[in-house]
């Protein structure tokens, strides 16, 4: 019996001696974390889905009051909140919200099932990352959408879907957000986080392919050849630069002059939400003089 007490008076003892020891720690050693970090994240969209560039909505708020205390929001942006949201944020912490521009995805591929037919039939798992990791895919371009919808999967708004026609995915502009969750599902990385431009217009390279003109035009009907007439086209504004065989468009640059997409003798260059182009006058055959009646010339 003496054992015991003894022994349950040691337990008693040890664990006493412990909890007061870890009182005494965590008092020392406590991380006090911010109110405004739990402000701001009250009013965040609580997505977690990283588009801000940081580990999920708290992450983001803690950023947002370190960059208040630095003195400005300047590239801070919750991409599913957008502006409403961050002027919320600035109001919380006493700052005047930075106007940002909207964003949206863009996929960079035009190889369509009709520009880029199959030569090859993939029977594995239905994953791009996987078909990407096989090879070529069952299409000759090394480059271009592999069509298995990994980025559909990823997106947690609904904004993509599949096209069973094309082979491509599709996004619904309304229902982007612009996390960027789909860009990085992308094994090939043709979808990109562009500029929205203004009423959504906005003029985009729509392929991916960096092998050699005559390579890249046998894969896809519809392939950026690396000719460089757009980029002609675009010397004074220099927004468009040729490098590794393909074209690209600066959004920040692009005066959305629509000269390079007519340029462009493989149609790689799209222009999204303009109006209907005007149908050029028909050049009117200039009207020839009536004869006048000669009288002929009389024989002498």
């Amino acid at each position: 019996m003496n054992v015991i007490l003894i022994a349950v008076i040691v337990l008693g003892v040890i664990g006493l001696v412990s909890a007061l020891v870890l009182y005494i720690i965590s008092n020392k050693f406590a991380v006090h974390e911010d109110p405004r970090i739990a402000q701001v994240s009250e009013v965040l969209p609580q997505a977690n889905c990283g588009g801000c560039g940081y580990p999920g909505c708290s992450g983001f708020a803690a950023a947002c009051v370190k960059a208040a205390d630095a003195g400005s929001l300047e590239g801070k942006l919750c991409p599913v909140g957008g502006q409403p949201v961050m002027e919320q944020v600035a109001g919380i912490l006493g700052m005047a919200a930075v106007a940002s521009a909207p964003k949206v995805a863009v996929v960079r591929c035009n190889g369509t099932c009709e520009n880029r037919p199959r030569n090859a039939e993939f029977d594995g798992a239905v994953s791009c990352r996987v078909k990407n990791m096989t090879g070529m895919g069952d299409t000759g371009c090394a480059y271009g959408c592999l069509g298995c919808g990994d980025c559909v999967s990823k997106c947690q708004f609904g904004a993509l879907s599949m096209d069973p026609e094309t082979g491509l995915p599709v996004v619904d502009e309304e229902k982007c957000t612009a996390c960027g969750a789909c860009a990085k599902a992308c094994p090939r990385g043709i979808i990109e986080i562009r500029l929205k431009g203004p009423k959504g217009r906005r003029v985009v390279v729509l392929c991916n392919n960096k092998d050699k003109g005559a390579i890249a035009n046998k894969a896809c009907k519809a392939s950026c050849i690396g000719c460089g007439k757009c980029v002609k086209t675009c010397e004074k504004f220099e927004a468009i630069t040729l490098e590794n065989n393909l074209a690209y468009i600066d959004a920040e640059k692009c005066k959305m002059c629509r000269k390079c997409e007519e340029a462009c003798p493989k149609g790689a260059i799209h222009a999204f939400n303009f109006p209907p182009r005007k149908p050029k006058a028909e050049e009117t055959a200039p009207q020839s003089t009536p004869n006048q009646n000669v009288e002929p010339a009389k024989a002498e």
